[in-house]
């Protein structure tokens, strides 16, 4: 069962440079989140940070009111990046990976695997080369191969950048479908303003390690707070 998760006033620095500057958020659970933000704007090392692959300079990440490791934070929720690698073999050696190291059982990674190739539409490509694939599937693929190890929090950096449309209309039917199928918190980052406005339950729009807003998308759009997002939404900021 997902959790309340916080970030209680995260800074992350690499030498000089602040990419979070102070960051403050509730995330409430089995919602979908957007982040957005021109280029450089923290988006990534926030989803960095929140995977545990990053640890803060300063501040925490909360569970439950309870602080979370980077190691506890990487046993609950997966990144899957905006450039994906597949490992040279099929698909489902690809997808099944997590669960053969985590000792489930045949039958039980076969059922897994089975309902999550379902879910992002490869239902058939299991003996496929994963590398063979277009850049679209393979993208599905990653997302299968995350969403199968069941996280509490699933982490998604650009997720259909350079897509085609079709592929990316079908990976955010299946970004919807883990939504209302399974108990899981997701938090993508975005430069596409149509996608989360479609997908998301909340907005937060980051500008150089700081956020600006956090809302719904219908106040997102119709009210921005700040100039900055008002400029934003209407493209008037570099991306």
């Amino acid at each position: 069962m997902a959790n309340e998760l916080k970030i209680d006033n995260v800074y992350k620095a690499y030498g000089e440079i602040k990419a979070l500057n102070s960051v403050t958020l509730d995330v409430e659970a089995n919602k979908i989140l957007a982040i957005l933000g021109v280029n450089g704007s923290g988006k990534t090392t926030l989803l960095r940070v929140l995977s545990g692959l990053e640890e803060p300079s300063k501040g925490q990440i909360l569970l439950d009111s309870k602080k979370m490791t980077a190691q506890e934070l990487r046993q609950i929720s997966t990144l899957v990046f905006q450039k994906t690698v597949m490992f040279n073999t099929n698909v489902y050696n690809n997808v099944s990976f997590g669960l053969k190291i985590r000792g489930y059982t045949k039958d039980e990674i076969e059922r897994r695997v089975s309902k999550v190739l379902d879910s992002v539409e490869l239902t058939g490509f299991q003996k496929r080369n994963a590398r063979a694939l277009s850049g679209g599937e393979q993208q599905r693929v990653a997302l299968a191969r995350a969403f199968v190890l069941d996280p509490e929090i699933l982490l998604l950096d650009e997720p259909t950048a350079n897509l085609d449309p079709a592929n990316a209309i079908i990976l955010e039917n299946a970004i919807k479908r883990i939504k209302e199928e399974n108990e899981c918190t997701i938090m993508l980052a975005t430069h596409n303003l149509h996608q989360a406005r479609r997908l998301s339950d909340k907005i937060i729009h980051i500008h150089y390690g700081r956020i600006l807003e956090s809302t719904t998308p219908q106040e997102f759009f119709a009210h921005p707070a700040s100039e900055i997002t008002r400029r934003f939404i209407n493209g008037e900021l570099q991306f």
